[in-house]
């Protein structure tokens, strides 16, 4: 049995007579006459003329532009955030793989020496009954303690970074306090020398 594709079909009417209507270019509509396709020429084809013509908005494209105008500066300020936040996000999730994938491989005594830090941590909010501020400094005191005892390098430069932090806030915190008793000084000094004859 042939099995006849449409490639082929194809091919076979493209060797059939077609009739093809042509209109004068000069607009007018002559009678009907019938061309071979071999009389038409395959180069050359009627100039047309294009115009763009832009359409006018509609009440929906109006609409939309408005909100878009209003919603532009909180758009513009949650880029601004994401792009800060971002890094931020990138890093808590790496340091929570690496926590990940250091607890499924533990180093050799790494449960025991936290279970005594956290048994510090828990003695010392028996021994800091009664005050909040006792809460507060006895467990972090005992914790940091046993900590810096199992794990004394990471206790150093943790105690380093800590140090070298403090030490940029006091600066920043000493400069905004220059800063806002300079104008008053200053203003003082000009109200002094305009009261003076």
């Amino acid at each position: 049995m042939l099995k006849v594709t449409t490639s082929a079909v194809l091919g076979a009417f493209s060797l059939l007579p077609t009739t093809v209507l042509a209109a004068n270019g000069d607009g007018e509509k002559e009678a009907a006459a019938s061309l071979n396709r071999d009389e038409l020429s395959l180069y050359s084809a009627p100039q047309q003329k294009f115009r763009y013509e832009d359409s006018e908005a509609g009440q929906l494209e109006q609409r939309v532009a408005t909100l878009r105008k209003s919603a532009e500066p909180y758009t513009d300020w949650f880029q601004g955030t994401f792009d800060k936040i971002k890094p931020q996000v990138e890093s808590v999730v790496k340091f929570g793989n690496d926590t990940y994938a250091y607890l499924r491989n533990p180093p050799k005594d790494f449960y025991p020496r936290a279970g005594v830090i956290a048994f510090t941590g828990v003695l010392g909010l028996f021994l800091a009954r009664g005050s909040r501020i006792k809460k507060l400094i006895y467990p972090t005191g005992l914790v940091t303690m046993s900590a810096s005892l199992y794990y004394p390098e990471q206790a150093a430069a943790i105690a380093k970074s800590a140090g070298d932090s403090v030490y940029d806030y006091a600066v920043q915190s000493y400069a905004a306090v220059e800063n806002i008793l300079k104008p008053h000084s200053k203003a003082e000094k000009d109200t002094n020398s305009g009261n003076k004859p």
